[in-house]
């Protein structure tokens, strides 16, 4: 592989906010390293939130989060295999994570849109939560209908 990037903008009116699609044979570090750039530059005022492990401090990228949930007095945050956890509270994460990708389900979770496979709408009005790692949530009740509102008005009917 070259150090050569092709760049292609399409102007499309349609279009109402950038859209990046990067075609690539596999995932390498050159295609993670793209992606970090344009999220830097694009969304800086979201910063990735502070974790520490066994007396390591990391920092996760907002986009490499699951969910932000409660574990019984502990706040943990899943990525796509692991879980950490953070110090605050859900209500501070709510307002500090991106209110485009994160919606709160729960009293005790916060889930990133952009990682879930698939809402699963039951006729008695429970409503699960399919993630693309296969781990299944919840959303109360009392967020259904502002899950539904949310949904309908990125997507359309549904």
């Amino acid at each position: 592989m070259t150090d050569m990037i092709e760049i292609e903008v399409v102007l499309d009116e349609t279009c109402i906010e950038p859209k990046v699609k990067i075609f690539t044979k596999s995932e390498t570090a050159q295609v993670e390293d793209i992606i970090n750039a344009i999220e830097s530059r694009s969304r800086s005022s979201f910063s990735p939130i502070p974790v520490n492990e066994n007396g390591r401090f990391m920092v996760i990228s907002q986009r490499d989060i699951y969910r932000i949930r409660t574990q019984g007095r502990e706040v943990l945050l899943d990525t796509e295999d692991k879980s950490y956890p953070v110090r605050g509270t859900i209500a501070k994460f709510e307002n500090e994570l991106d209110q485009e990708r994160f919606f709160r389900i729960s009293q005790s979770e916060i889930i990133n849109l952009y990682k879930v496979e698939a809402f699963d709408f039951n006729m008695t009005g429970t409503v699960g939560v399919l993630f693309d790692n296969g781990v299944r949530s919840w959303v109360a009740r009392r967020c259904v209908k502002p899950l539904r509102d949310l949904l309908k008005t990125r997507f359309g009917n549904m």
